[in-house]
C-alpha cells in the first residue's frame, strides 16, 4: 500500500527500527541495566512539582544503589520484578518449594473448591478441570526447577546471566507467573479459613477480604487473580498477598511518596524474621522496575 506522506526510504528505516525494537527490546522482559541518575534525567526533565518530586526520590535510592534494570510495563509487571529480583539473589530453594505435597496443590485444591476449575490460564478458557490441575502442576515443577538450578549458580555473573535468559524465554516466563498467581490463591485461601476457624492472621487479610469484590477466596479468583496479566496489574493489598505466598519481604521504594512516611514500603509492613528481601521502584504504584548494584556503604 502506498504511502503519500513518506518516502520509501523513511518508510523501510521504520520497518528496521520496528524489527530490532521487537526482536530485541521487546523481548526482553528485564532491560539491561542503566545508571540510575542517569534514568531519571531522561525520564523526568521538566520542572513541575512532579518532576521535581520524581528526581529527590531517584537521588534518595541512588544512595543505596547505583543502576536501575527497567521492567516490561504489562500487567505481569509486578509479579515480573518481583520474582527476578528473587531468583536473581537466590542461594537456595525456600522450604515451602521442597515440600512433597507442593506439586499436589492444585490436585488437592480443586478436589475441596468445585469453583477452581474457572481458574483461567493464560487467555485459554473452556478447559477441562482435570487439564487444568495438570498444567498448573506443570508449571510449578518448572517453577522448583528453575528456583533450584538457579540458586546452585555461585557466581554472581553466571546467576544474572541465567536469569536474564529465563526472562526472555516467554513460555516459561509466563508458566511462572501463572505458578505464582496459584500461590497467591493457595494463600488466599489458608488466610481465609485460618480468621475463619479463630486463628491469628495479618491484618491485610481483613483488608483483602473486606473489599465488595472479594469478600472469599472465589470472589479473589474470580474479580482478581483471573484478571492479573491480562486486564489488571496488582493491587496494594495483592502485594501483600503475593509476599505471603513467596515468604519473602517486598520492600518499594515509592517515589510519588517522597518525604512522606510511605515513601519506603515494606509488604508485609511487620516482617517475619529470616524472610529474604526484595527491592523495587514504582513511580505510581502500577509500574515497577528493578533497583541493582547495592553501593558500598562507608565504615567510619
Amino acid at each position: 500500500e502506498e504511502d503519500m506522506y513518506r518516502d520509501a526510504e523513511e518508510i523501510e528505516r521504520e520497518k528496521i527500527l520496528l524489527c530490532e525494537t521487537t526482536s530485541s527490546e521487546y523481548k526482553l522482559s528485564v532491560a539491561p541495566e542503566m545508571d540510575i541518575m542517569e534514568y531519571c534525567r531522561k525520564e523526568w526533565r521538566g520542572n513541575t512539582p512532579v518532576a521535581k518530586r520524581m528526581r529527590k526520590g531517584y537521588e534518595a535510592v541512588a544512595q543505596k544503589f547505583a543502576s536501575i534494570r527497567r521492567v516490561r510495563g504489562d500487567n505481569y509487571c509486578a509479579l515480573r520484578a518481583t520474582l527476578f529480583q528473587a531468583l536473581s539473589q537466590a542461594t537456595q530453594l525456600p522450604s515451602w518449594l521442597q515440600s512433597e505435597d507442593f506439586t499436589m496443590l492444585p490436585e488437592n485444591l480443586m478436589s475441596r473448591y468445585d469453583w477452581i476449575k474457572q481458574w483461567q490460564l493464560k487467555q485459554k478458557l473452556g478447559r477441562k478441570m482435570g487439564e487444568i490441575s495438570d498444567e498448573i502442576k506443570e508449571y510449578l515443577i518448572l517453577l522448583r526447577k528453575k528456583w533450584k538450578n538457579i540458586s546452585e549458580i555461585k557466581g554472581p555473573t553466571e546467576k544474572q546471566e541465567a536469569c536474564d535468559k529465563l526472562f526472555k524465554n516467554e513460555e516459561e516466563e509466563y508458566s511462572l507467573y501463572e505458578a505464582l498467581k496459584f500461590l497467591m490463591l493457595n494463600t488466599a485461601i489458608e488466610l481465609y479459613n485460618d480468621d475463619k476457624n479463630g486463628r491469628r492472621v495479618p491484618v491485610f487479610s481483613w483488608l483483602l477480604f473486606a473489599r465488595d469484590t472479594s469478600s472469599n477466596p472465589c470472589q479473589l479468583m474470580h474479580n482478581h487473580l483471573n484478571h492479573i496479566g491480562h486486564s489488571g496489574g496488582l493491587e496494594q493489598v495483592e502485594m501483600f498477598l503475593l509476599a505471603y505466598a513467596l515468604q519473602y519481604t517486598i520492600q518499594v521504594y515509592r517515589l510519588y511518596k517522597y518525604s512522606t512516611d510511605e515513601f519506603i514500603t515494606l509488604y508485609p509492613n511487620d516482617p517475619e524474621e529470616g524472610w529474604p528481601v526484595v527491592t523495587l521502584i514504582t513511580e505510581d504504584d502500577r509500574h515497577y522496575n528493578i533497583p541493582v548494584r547495592m553501593c558500598q556503604e562507608t565504615v567510619l
